[in-house]
């Protein structure tokens, strides 16, 4: 392709000097990170599963406290999981959290350290190709190339390049043309780091301000004028959105709660019991239904809590919230764990985001 070889022979001539560029502005504009100067392996690691669709400012108190418990892999190994998950509650995607337990135990069981190269940390539970890298790069100081979102963006706008950067293709040949690249550069981990910085400070998704950019003088989007242009993306799917009932049984002071499996999604999180409404069906009979499924209970609704949004990454939901009473036994057969708490100890679970609305919806109604 045109854009391709032309870049390329720009490269070839001046690849020193917009890397070199790249390395002094970085120095001088990063932003502070906790992870950033330590050294250690381990930092790189956590703060990594961190930040995955999460912002760095979000990060941050997280990673503190997290360091605080758990202040090595060691002790994050030997960690029960639930402690893991309360520590990350908030922080959504809770996958990565358990992935990041097995990865720890699984560490320990080989030695206790984490590997220095990129194909020995892709054997790992839980990291792919980008957190590979990331912890080679910046951890080992290793010569590959970090390729996040900000990394995509930036060289497709250097490049000027049309492609689809959501294409896996895509992906693995700007991966490539940057291990190269970086097989010369003075600072590996600053040179990684001054990218994914760039993009989220200079060259951002909907803005590019190109008067401050250290490598300017070798974008193809910035002479001539397209920046915003790139990169470019293929249509976004619309997400679905399930209305979904839960009841919040009380009896003898406690509400009960189960602790969804660990295949399913938010695996390991406690939550109420409820689903997705059927066609035809009202909310009300919703939670009668579903509570008798997952629990074998009887309830009558009591009163309406309200109702509360939320929005995963592949779909939302509508969440009605019912207080329930028992109708019956109160014998629970669930083949999930279960447990009767009082709502002052709710704060000693972990739970799905959408759950802490309904508290506050609680809250509000001065029931907690």
């Amino acid at each position: 392709m045109t854009f391709m070889l032309i870049m390329s022979k720009n490269d070839n001539n001046a690849s020193m000097n917009w890397q070199e560029s790249l390395i002094r502005w970085f120095s001088g504009n990063h932003r502070e990170m906790p992870w950033r100067w330590t050294g250690d392996p381990y930092d790189v690691l956590v703060s990594e599963f961190m930040l995955q669709q999460t912002q760095v400012a979000t990060v941050i108190p997280y990673f503190h406290r997290w360091k605080h418990v758990f202040p090595d892999i060691g002790s994050l190994a030997r960690a029960d999981e639930s402690e893991v998950l309360k520590l990350w509650e908030g922080l959504g995607y809770y996958s990565r959290a358990r992935r990041l337990h097995e990865c720890a135990k699984t560490v320990v069981a080989s030695g206790g350290e984490l590997p220095g190269d990129y194909e020995s940390l892709l054997r790992l539970p839980g990291i792919g190709s980008y957190t590979a890298a990331a912890i080679a790069s910046l951890g080992f100081g290793q010569r590959v190339a970090v390729v996040d979102g900000n990394v995509l963006r930036v060289r497709a706008r250097m490049l000027a390049d049309p492609s689809d950067i959501k294409g896996s293709e895509v992906k693995k040949r700007y991966f490539e043309e940057l291990n190269e690249l970086i097989q010369d550069v003075s600072d590996v981990s600053s040179f990684n780091q001054g990218m994914m910085e760039l993009g989220a400070l200079i060259c951002r998704p909907r803005e590019a301000i190109c008067v401050e950019c250290p490598v300017r003088q070798w974008c193809l989007g910035y002479s001539s004028g397209t920046a915003l242009e790139y990169p470019r993306k293929s249509a976004k799917v619309s997400r679905p959105c399930y209305d979904v009932s839960v009841g919040l049984i009380f009896h003898d002071g406690k509400y009960l709660i189960l602790r969804r499996s660990p295949e399913q999604m938010l695996g390991g999180l406690w939550e109420f019991p409820g689903g997705k409404v059927e066609p035809g069906e009202t909310h009300e009979s919703c939670v009668v239904r579903e509570v008798l499924e997952e629990t074998g209970l009887e309830v009558d609704i009591v009163r309406k809590v309200g109702v509360v949004k939320h929005a995963y990454s592949h779909f939302g939901i509508e969440m009605h919230a019912y207080v329930c009473a028992l109708h019956g036994s109160s014998e629970v057969v669930c083949e999930r764990p279960w447990a009767w708490v009082e709502a002052k100890d709710f704060g000693k679970y972990a739970f799905p985001k959408a759950n802490h609305k309904v508290f506050e919806l609680l809250k509000q109604q001065g029931v907690i």
